[in-house]
């Protein structure tokens, strides 16, 4: 008989956790993929622009997306174009990837 209550109990836990679990979205990560974009772009200042060299030196804050904290540093960029209208001084907001271990600028807006 106690084997009986036990499974009945079971089934009652399990229909009475149903609603909760209806309202949990395990599906739904639209909401993430946005967080995870922006967590891709950093903040920081130009301190050189190496345009024969196709660098940049950034002061810059942290680099979520590389788990770095904030520092300067010189960038190679992914790609000469990247550097027009980019001057030393200039506030940008950028993302830098790790293209074959090296440290890359492949998105970059600057404002002055």
């Amino acid at each position: 008989m106690t084997r009986h209550h036990a499974t009945a109990l079971a089934l009652l836990a399990a229909l009475a956790l149903q609603p909760a679990l209806a309202e949990t979205h395990h599906t739904d990560h639209a909401g993430s993929a946005g967080t995870a974009a922006q967590d891709a772009y950093a903040d920081g200042t130009v301190r050189k622009v190496d345009r024969a060299g196709g660098k940049l030196t950034i002061k810059h804050g942290p680099l979520k997306s590389l788990n770095m904290p904030p520092m300067t540093m010189v960038f190679r960029v992914a790609a000469p174009g990247l550097l027009d209208g980019v001057e030393p001084g200039d506030t940008v907001r950028f993302i830098a990837k790790d293209v074959d271990g090296a440290l890359t600028v492949t998105e970059i807006h600057a404002s002055r």
